[in-house]
């Protein structure tokens, strides 16, 4: 049993932790969950979720090719079994249009629609000033810090 190191016990009102792995990961979690709902407020705004918008930044990024389905699956940053709705959702919503490649019938190829690239475009400066305001508690030399070591717990854990 290990006692809490910094605030979080408090936070989730308990006293003690298993490990400090624990403490560390479960510090990860309740950071990730108050950034994710910063951001979220500037999205659903525009009503869409987060899952919506990462597929849009990811389709803005592709430019006028666009991407495969599959493609945009692995590039997601929350790994999510259901693109494919995902994506008919911002078809129905005007943002993104589907059309088959005209090289293989099988592939469904997506790519933004000009509402998607104006929508995601306007996200851009509210989603930006959300994630400073997120770090705006580390300097810079600690944001690299932070990213080092969340690269390096990343690397273990995808094995």
């Amino acid at each position: 049993m290990s006692l809490p190191q910094g605030t979080l016990g408090k936070e989730i009102k308990q006293s003690q932790f298993k490990s400090l792995a624990q403490e560390a990961l479960l510090g990860l979690f309740t950071t990730t969950d108050a950034v994710k709902r910063r951001i979220g407020e500037k999205l659903e705004i525009e009503g869409i979720t987060h899952q919506q918008y990462n597929v849009l930044r990811i389709l803005r990024g592709s430019g006028e090719t666009g991407l495969p389905t599959l493609e945009i699956g692995d590039r997601m940053l929350e790994r999510t079994p259901g693109v494919t709705r995902l994506v008919d959702r911002l078809v129905k919503k005007g943002l993104v249009r589907r059309a088959r490649s005209k090289s293989d019938r099988r592939v469904v190829i997506c790519k933004l629609t000009a509402k998607g690239t104006q929508l995601v475009g306007s996200l851009d400066k509210p989603v930006e000033t959300a994630n400073n305001e997120a770090l705006d508690a580390l300097d810079d030399a600690e944001k690299k810090t932070l990213i080092s070591l969340l690269d390096k717990v990343r690397g273990k854990a995808k094995g």
